[in-house]
């Protein structure tokens, strides 16, 4: 059982890989998730830029209404996670 959910895990990776543009992406995630799942990770990136421009909880805070929980969690992700996030938004502002 646990190997035939990995593999739909898998698919689903591989999935948002094969994604051809901004706008079906977007599509893709309305389609996929809910508005309230949509929300959270939409916020939780926001939160993460503003994390990497070395702004404060009280800014962050302001600028995207998160809580003190989610910004945290976000800033350990960004510190202890696996590295991802952050090299992908640094991508992200090399690419502007």
């Amino acid at each position: 059982m646990e190997k035939q959910k990995r593999k739909h895990v898998t698919e689903m990776y591989e999935a948002i890989l094969k994604i051809r543009n901004l706008e079906e992406c977007e599509q893709f995630f309305e389609d996929l998730c809910t508005p309230t799942e949509m929300a959270a990770m939409e916020q939780r990136f926001a939160v993460a830029s503003l994390l990497k421009q070395d702004k404060v909880y009280m800014e962050i805070l302001e600028a995207t209404s998160a809580s003190t929980a989610t910004i945290s969690r976000v800033k350990r992700m960004l510190n202890y996670g696996n590295g991802v996030l952050g090299e992908v938004m640094d991508r992200l502002k090399e690419d502007k």
